[in-house]
């Protein structure tokens, strides 16, 4: 049985950082990524990462955000720099067995984690 279980998040001030993992078990996957959804908003595609250690990242997080993977351990972490309010959303890890049109669709993935809470306070 796959699952995908994210861990970290919480509460920062707006130019703080945090990290959140995800921890997958069952079966290893081509692609591990991150989406998120703001309140009253659709989700958005953050970050992804190939296991052979391409990154893929939305405009509105290159330079703050940064995607890393652990095949050993079947993990996805992603560490987030110079938080803004506008970050403030549910994080959901994602996970595929491959990718045929690009890693930002959401369609594209398998299996999702439960998502953990990311809120900055301005």
């Amino acid at each position: 049985q796959v699952q995908l279980v994210e861990s970290g998040g919480g509460l920062v001030q707006a130019g703080g950082s945090l990290r959140v993992s995800c921890a997958a078990s069952g079966r290893t996957f081509r692609f591990m990524g991150w989406f998120r959804q703001a309140p009253g908003k659709g989700n958005e595609f953050v970050a992804a990462v190939s296991s052979g250690g391409s990154s893929y990242y939305a405009d509105s997080v290159k330079g703050r955000f940064t995607i890393s993977r652990d095949n050993a351990k079947n993990t996805v972490s992603l560490q987030m720099n110079s938080l803004k309010p506008e970050d403030t959303a549910v994080y959901y890890c994602a996970a595929a067995m491959s990718i045929t049109i690009a890693p930002s669709r959401r369609s594209q993935y398998d299996y999702w984690g439960q998502g953990t809470q990311v809120t900055v306070s301005s």
